[in-house]
């Protein structure tokens, strides 16, 4: 009796053997994801040559990808793209440091201060909803053909998201430990630093990465109006005599220089929140 029951076990047992990975080398998650990136990459380059060598759509318009790497190589090559380069995105950069200085601070007044918040609610939406971008002849007419004119238009998008973003972080604090920190006797001041700040440093971080790609759009948009320099200027510059395969290298730039930037904020933000849980971030 006992081996008629003990069978069906064994059974079960060389099923689930069955079901179970072989040992040895695993591919690493981040390998795989990585793998499938290239591949997906493969697949648009192959997409892309293809439209390119059938003559999809208007000829002048759907430049192949060696006409595109070529202009690419030209320019990175030359003096004017690095020169173009450095002007974006140094304006980039500025426009995103005084938006953080300015907007996280505000943010976390208004946080603090639940009245003044409900106050000018409804002033910040209605502002934050309007395209700033049609804000952009505006500022090159008071700051002429410079630099302050993208850094404005460009602070003009972010102070907003890193306000927002502020409000929302101190909002997640945890009122508990706020009570908590207020019935020890702690002053505001030590509740900012050591309950509410913590809790609002992730959405701070969020905003200021969401701020980095803005910046970078409201400094290219300024720099496509008018501007002394930039790579915006640059596809102004290429379109205006047809030269869409310069056009197309300066956008691949960007998008390149964006995912990096992207990367590099996902990269600094885990580290500023490694004491974090890993469910919590």
């Amino acid at each position: 009796m006992l081996e008629k029951a003990d069978a069906p076990l064994a059974v079960v047992q060389a099923q689930l053997d069955d079901d179970e990975p072989a040992a040895g080398w695993r591919v690493p998650q981040w390998l795989r994801v990585l793998l499938m990136q290239c591949g997906v990459l493969l697949a648009a380059l192959a997409l892309w040559q293809l439209a390119a060598s059938l003559g999809w759509g208007v000829k002048v318009v759907v430049q192949s990808p060696q006409a595109v790497g070529k202009a690419l190589l030209t320019l990175a090559i030359g003096d004017d793209l690095w020169h173009h380069y450095w002007a974006t995105l140094k304006a980039t950069m500025v426009g995103l440091f005084i938006a953080v200085v300015i907007g996280t601070p505000i943010g976390l007044t208004l946080g603090l201060m639940p009245t003044a918040q409900r106050v000018v609610a409804p002033f910040l939406s209605a502002i934050n909803a309007m395209p700033r971008i049609a804000l952009a002849p505006v500022f090159i007419v008071v700051f002429g053909i410079t630099m302050a004119a993208k850094v404005a238009l460009a602070v003009s998008l972010v102070i907003f998201i890193m306000i927002l973003n502020a409000i929302a972080g101190v909002a997640a604090a945890d009122p508990e430990a706020v009570r908590m920190m207020t019935s020890m006797g702690a002053s505001r001041a030590q509740t900012l630093r050591m309950v509410v700040l913590p809790a609002a440093l992730p959405s701070i971080l969020t905003g200021v990465r969401l701020g980095l790609i803005y910046s970078l759009l409201g400094v290219i948009a300024s720099e496509l109006i008018a501007s002394a320099d930039g790579l915006g200027q640059l596809i102004a510059r290429s379109a205006g005599v047809f030269d869409l395969a310069t056009v197309y290298a300066a956008l691949l730039l960007l998008m390149i220089t964006a995912a990096v930037f992207n990367t590099a904020s996902e990269i600094i933000e885990r580290w500023l929140l490694r004491w974090q849980a890993p469910t919590a971030r």
